[in-house]
């Protein structure tokens, strides 16, 4: 049986394969190269594998290397999550968040776990509604902090990623080759209008409209079952989907930002948790 390894050993090793050699790694821990060359050896000879590659230019992973990184990473940073749960004084209080449903599971489930396993007193309500009824909503004062699709107006706020929406099709029932296209969208005038349907215009493509529905859950049906395609982020492309490219005669409907943003009069500690929880989320999706 082999002894369990070491939380130490796979800081260690992480910091080599994040700064690419023993130096740098040394540097940045605060220790001597040869005591973080002997860690590695040690670490190595726990695995019963040369964990790296050497070269003139640094280090590589080896294949066994290769293996362990992943679960290295995660075992850090649980270990990190569990030290600032633990030593994370409690805090109170409401925090009022609103989201698109596209990043309900992806993003705010994590954000969501991570936050109340540090906080669980903290009382938090979620708001899942589009992008335009959640600004009003902020400016209401009914937010504390929204997410939101940015595609023509930038507010200065923080933005998370870029996540431009695009034509969605079946990869099997093959919907865009038909004439006219059949097409998704949502009930709500707008976006729709000014977007979706302008670039299907723009690259001549005679269109029905087959389906509309008031959640991107219902864009996701029409495609996956083949009734239509739609227009949806490129993160939230539903498995057995595809986007349509220029190749296709398609191209992207919008060049979308998504972005956080606060209320302004929002205060506390919470709010100030949960926006951190949130950009670690979506910086780790």
């Amino acid at each position: 049986m082999r002894p369990p390894l070491d939380s130490d050993l796979l800081r260690t090793f992480v910091a080599v394969v994040e700064t690419g050699n023993f130096t740098k790694a040394a540097e940045q821990a605060g220790r001597t190269q040869s005591a973080i060359s002997m860690q590695i050896k040690k670490l190595e000879g726990l695995i019963g594998h040369s964990l790296f590659e050497r070269s003139s230019r640094g280090v590589t992973l080896s294949r066994h290397g290769d293996e362990l990184i992943g679960n290295a990473r995660r075992i850090i940073a649980l270990l990190d999550e569990t030290a600032a749960a633990m030593g994370a004084p409690p805090l109170g209080g409401p925090v009022r968040i609103g989201i698109p449903e596209e990043y309900g599971h992806s993003i705010l489930s994590r954000a969501l776990s991570a936050f109340a396993k540090r906080h669980p007193q903290v009382e938090v309500t979620v708001r899942y509604a589009h992008s335009w009824s959640q600004k009003q909503a902020l400016a209401d004062g009914q937010l504390d902090l929204a997410v939101i699709f940015e595609w023509q107006d930038f507010s200065g706020g923080e933005v998370l990623m870029h996540d431009p929406t695009v034509w969605v099709t079946s990869a099997s029932h093959k919907v865009h080759e038909q004439q006219p296209v059949p097409i998704a969208l949502y009930n709500r005038e707008g976006w729709c209008r000014d977007f979706a349907i302008r670039s299907l215009e723009r690259n001549g493509l005679a269109y029905r409209i087959a389906y509309t529905s008031d959640t991107n859950g219902g864009l996701k049906l029409a495609v996956t079952s083949g009734l239509a395609i739609a227009p949806i982020s490129r993160s939230n492309i539903p498995e057995g989907c595809r986007a349509l490219t220029a190749a296709d005669g398609f191209g992207d409907v919008d060049s979308s930002n998504v972005v956080l943003r606060r209320n302004a009069l929002a205060r506390g500690e919470a709010i100030d948790g949960m926006e951190e929880a949130i950009r670690e989320a979506f910086i780790n999706r």
